[in-house]
Formats: structure tokens, sequence, C-alpha cells
């Protein structure tokens, strides 16, 4: 019950507990012990809190020798800090990554490659679902796995391909996994927690926010090689995660589309600044073969069994 991480979790599940505090307070205090001692005046000194926010997270600090139930309700939950062995590298390694992570399903897909994030509209085209067979039914027949955000649209299409077709996919959700979102997709939370992983950085408690999705959207592009954008407008979320995928040092790549369509305007916009155009399966692969010594390399150099 007092070991760092426990003590990491406990803290985690207080709202005022942000992931820049988190990281510090490891950063200060690896064993995440000393805060417990902490005054509001140090909280104030140390972690340069407001002191209405200091004076509340001290008080929730001075409860965790008597308040037990709130670990003992993240049972049903498999949980990772950025403390554990297991902690998955491709996530550590990113510039920012979370401090805690909360899963259902299969934690072994952490370590699986290769892996491939597959974003897009909430609203596609017709022609959204035949491209996405077209291109990624062969790669689920390689054992690839894909990676997604199950919100409406592409990002379902991708779990649902995968999951159809015996498969293996990641969910990354917006918000707690007691609040799965959307709401029209609590059968498909459902399947993927069971059969497949669903993760999430926040609390089970905590409902999805509107500035959760783009900072949910950089987990879902840390977890893969590449993040493949099937369809995009200009102004989306798709395009934060790609974005995000340039920044940590991933590949990114564009399904072209017809040039009416609204839809495909942020696809055309990505090739243009230089992602790769994919017409067909072997494009993907072809960016895998190129790289895959080097994931494949960081994996073998993060796992301590090996």
């Amino acid at each position: 019950m007092t070991s760092p991480r426990n003590r990491l979790i406990y803290l985690a599940q207080s709202p005022l507990a942000t992931r820049t505090l988190l990281h510090k307070i490891i950063r200060i205090d690896p064993t995440c012990s000393q805060i417990f001692d902490n005054s509001t005046k140090d909280l104030i000194s140390i972690y340069h809190l407001p002191q209405e926010k200091a004076e509340q997270f001290h008080s929730y600090i001075q409860l965790y020798q008597d308040n037990h139930s709130i670990l003992k309700k993240l049972a049903e939950f498999k949980i990772w800090t950025i403390l554990d062995h297991d902690y998955p590298i491709l996530l550590k390694i990113i510039p920012d990554p979370p401090v805690i992570i909360y899963g259902l399903g299969n934690p072994d897909y952490f370590k699986h490659l290769p892996s491939l994030a597959v974003v897009g509209t909430r609203h596609p085209s017709q022609y959204a679902k035949q491209h996405m067979y077209q291109l990624l039914k062969p790669l689920i027949d390689q054992e690839w796995l894909f990676v997604s955000g199950m919100a409406k649209g592409i990002d379902g299409y991708a779990h649902r391909i995968a999951d159809y077709y015996n498969g293996r996919t990641i969910a990354v959700l917006a918000g707690g996994l007691d609040h799965p979102y959307p709401a029209q997709h609590l059968e498909l939370f459902n399947r993927l927690a069971k059969n497949h992983l669903v993760i999430s950085e926040y609390p089970p408690q905590v409902r999805p926010e509107r500035y959760h999705f783009p900072e949910r959207n950089r987990l879902i592009s840390g977890l893969s090689f590449a993040t493949l954008v099937v369809e995009a407008q200009e102004r989306s979320g798709s395009l934060i995660t790609a974005d995000q995928a340039l920044e940590q040092g991933r590949e990114v790549m564009a399904v072209p589309g017809d040039i009416n369509f609204q839809q495909v305007k942020g696809c055309h916009r990505l090739i243009q600044n230089g992602a790769k155009l994919i017409q067909n399966t072997y494009d993907i692969i072809e960016e895998w073969e190129r790289t895959r010594h080097i994931w494949q390399q960081i994996l073998m150099e993060s796992n301590p069994f090996r």
C-alpha cells in the first residue's frame, strides 16, 4: 500500500493533480513519499501551487493513510505508472508521456509491432469504408495492430475492421474508462475492452472534456510507428494527430481523394506538406520495412528481461 507507484496512483486521483504537477512531483520526490509530509506552505514554495489549490491538495494527501477505498475502486483496471518497468516504451519516449495509464483488455498489445495509428473525419464519405477495407484488411492478415480514438467515423471503422477480422486494435479514450465516448459506441467499447485494449490517461471517473481530445491524440500517434490519415477536413483533430506524430518523430501518411470532397482536403494539405501519399497497402508496408529495425531495437533495449 505504501509503494511509490501506489502513492503516485493515489495522488493522480485528485482533480488538482495535473500531468505537469505529477511530473514535477516525480522529479523532485521520486519515491512520492516526501510530499505526504509537506505543509501547505511547502506545496506553495516547492510546487508553486496557488494558496487555495495548495490547501485543497494538502487536505487530499492527508487522507492517504485513512482512505484506501480510492485505490480499491481501481482494482478492476490495469494500471501502468511511469515508474513501472512494463510502462509502454513507445509512450515513454514521447515529449510529454502520461504519468498514469488506465486500461481494460490485453496488456500485451503495448508490445506489439507494427502498430499503425488510423485517424480521420467523424463524417466520412461514402467511399471511406471501401478504401479502409482495401488498405487495412491485408495488414490485419499480416498481424498489424491499429490504434485510434473510438470516435465516430474513421476511428470507429478502424476498430471495427480489426475486431471483425480477428485483428488487434487499441482505443485511446478522451475521458475516463467509466465514461466511454461517444455514447453510441458503448457496444464497441465493451467489445474492445473484452477482446482488445482500451486505455486512458484520465482517472476512470473523469468525464471527457473538449481539451482532452487533442491531449489524447498524442497517445494515438505515440503508440504507433506511423499515423495514417484516411479522410480529414482542413481543420480537424486528425491534423493535430499528424502534427503530434511529426513532433514525436513518427511518419505521417495520407490517403488522397476526390478534390470536390471537403472530407479529403486535409489529407491533400498533408501530402503537399510532405506526408507520404498512400495509394495501396504496399505503400504502408514499404514505410514500415524502411524503419522497422529502429522500432524493434527500441523495444529490445527497453526489455529488462531480454
